[in-house]
């Protein structure tokens, strides 16, 4: 892509639909190179390397709060280190929650494995006499 494009070659190209880049402009995430008169909105090659970006965080598991605060430094640095440092910043505070679900979740099972346990024996004392 080398001139601009209007929305729907946009659309296309990055796979996402129209209403996802309207939506996706109202973040902040992405943004029209240029805007006519009559409301047309033309893009550019960055608006799709931000939306290539945008669903390569997205796969990762960041949600749009986290890849707004991701985006901006991919774009900054060519390198791409200080995005990626945040991004495994933000997967380790991800990691760290899902832990503390498994730990909780585990308890919950034996609680509820205890439960059924007991219930099924208030049964058979029940049955038996």
């Amino acid at each position: 892509m080398s001139s601009l494009i209007q929305i729907g070659e946009l659309s296309e190209r990055a796979g996402v639909s129209h209403r996802t880049i309207h939506y996706y402009e109202r973040l902040g995430l992405v943004q029209p190179a240029e805007r006519e008169g009559a409301g047309y909105r033309y893009y550019d090659d960055t608006a799709l390397k931000r939306l290539e970006k945008i669903a390569a965080l997205k796969r990762l598991g960041l949600n749009l709060d986290e890849i707004a605060a991701v985006l901006p430094l991919y774009f900054a640095d060519a390198t791409g280190i200080k995005g990626k440092e945040k991004v495994v910043e933000i997967l380790k505070v991800q990691l760290a929650k899902a832990e503390t679900q498994l730990h909780e979740l585990t308890a919950f099972k034996r609680d509820l494995e205890g439960n059924i346990a007991r219930m099924e024996e208030l049964i058979a004392q029940a049955q038996r006499g």
